[in-house]
């Protein structure tokens, strides 16, 4: 039975998630600089939290391989979120993520072999929507490719989520994790000379965190990500699936609301923007209530009919 603690930590994880941007454009150094540092320490911080807990560290190689591409996944990810806060703005930088509960219930059904139903298709209208909404008003080139990258990022995330979703019933949690962060940072230093070549300001890679650069970038990798992770795990076991759903779509509205009093971004958002945005976020919000009356009416319907056999309509 979840206590009032449960649900007040609950949204604490996800403000911290919903800070992860805001984090991520006060780090000067570039997105895949920040990436490679971020992955690296979360790996070497849950490694430390595995070996406290006695929990199993080393696996099959073969496993952890295929943990490790996984985290080439991740790095692509987070590179193109934080890129997309720095071209655009926070606040389509998290709007654009938004669509990543959208993408996995398009991709989910491919992955398991499963049935794409018919109100993840009138979601994904009213997404196509909002986006058609905000790119009439955001035209500028900047906001146009912060958008993108965020989609992006959100069709890579919902990919990784998909995969972790079956192998997290196959071995712990935080042994998953450490190894996609360490392939995730190897991935990042792998796309180094392909980034110093074309993409890298003055062909070099920039590491000149300043004092409050470190300070931030802690925060990100030890509160934003090994705290709320390990945090959100634990709740998991009193909270039920559906609140956990609902109240991590508060993400993108958390961290939009900071970037407007951290950086003062309503002054560059036009009112279009807001009403795409908000059509998106209603997707998002009426996503789990939509997914929950369709498995209550699929309940109804095995009760009734137990042998599969619907009356015919003569």
């Amino acid at each position: 039975m979840p206590r009032l603690k449960d649900f007040i930590e609950l949204h604490f994880v996800i403000f911290l998630w919903g800070f992860t941007a805001i984090l991520g454009k006060l780090i000067s150094i570039p997105a895949v600089e920040l990436v490679s540092l971020r992955t690296l320490i979360t790996a070497l911080a849950l490694g430390v939290i595995i070996y406290r807990r006695k929990a199993p560290l080393w696996i099959n190689r073969t496993v952890a391989l295929k943990l490790m591409a996984v985290g080439f996944v991740i790095a692509a990810h987070w590179i193109l979120f934080f890129a997309a806060a720095r071209v655009a703005s926070v606040s389509i930088c998290l709007v654009g993520l938004a669509t990543c509960s959208l993408w996995t219930a398009f991709l989910e059904p491919l992955f398991n072999k499963g049935k794409i139903k018919p109100h993840e298709i009138f979601l994904a209208l009213l997404v196509i929507m909002g986006l058609y909404i905000i790119f009439q008003h955001e035209t500028s080139f900047d906001s146009v490719l912060g958008i993108s990258m965020a989609i992006g990022a959100a069709l890579l995330g919902s990919i990784f989520t998909i995969i972790n979703a079956n192998l997290v019933k196959k071995m712990p949690s935080t042994t998953i994790t450490m190894y996609e962060m360490a392939g995730a940072c190897l991935g990042t230093v792998l796309f180094f000379p392909v980034y110093t070549s074309f993409l890298a300001e003055g062909g070099s890679l920039n590491f000149g965190l300043t004092t409050m650069d470190w300070v931030y970038l802690l925060v990100l990798a030890l509160a934003c990500t090994v705290y709320a992770y390990t945090a959100s795990v634990r709740l998991m076991q009193r909270i039920s699936a559906y609140t956990m759903n609902l109240t991590v779509n508060l993400e993108p509205v958390y961290g939009i609301i900071l970037a407007w009093f951290i950086f003062n971004e309503a002054e560059q958002m036009s009112s279009g923007f807001y009403v795409g945005a908000s059509v998106i976020l209603l997707s998002v919000f009426i996503y789990p209530v939509l997914e929950t009356l369709d498995k209550r009416r699929k309940k109804r319907l095995q009760q009734a009919f137990p042998d599969g056999v619907l009356p015919r309509k003569d």
